[in-house]
């Protein structure tokens, strides 16, 4: 699944090992999530949609438009 957590990341100018620590799940998980080598669990997707104000439609391609609806 495509996502784009790694653009929202680097836009917010964070580190893997800072969101992984939101996430409460170790860097190199996080970083097969981005990488797509690993599906991200829904409660994750909810908490970084929260931490960003954003929607998960957002997170997963549904919507452009990165605003809360």
């Amino acid at each position: 699944m495509r996502l784009r957590i790694r653009d929202l990341r680097e836009d917010n100018d964070l580190s893997q090992k800072e969101v992984s620590k939101i996430l409460m799940c170790d860097q190199s998980l996080y970083s097969k999530y981005e990488r797509g080598e690993r599906e991200i669990p829904l409660r994750m997707l909810i908490l970084l949609a929260d931490y960003y104000n954003t929607s998960l439609d957002y997170l997963v391609f549904r919507t452009d438009n990165p605003n809360i609806q």
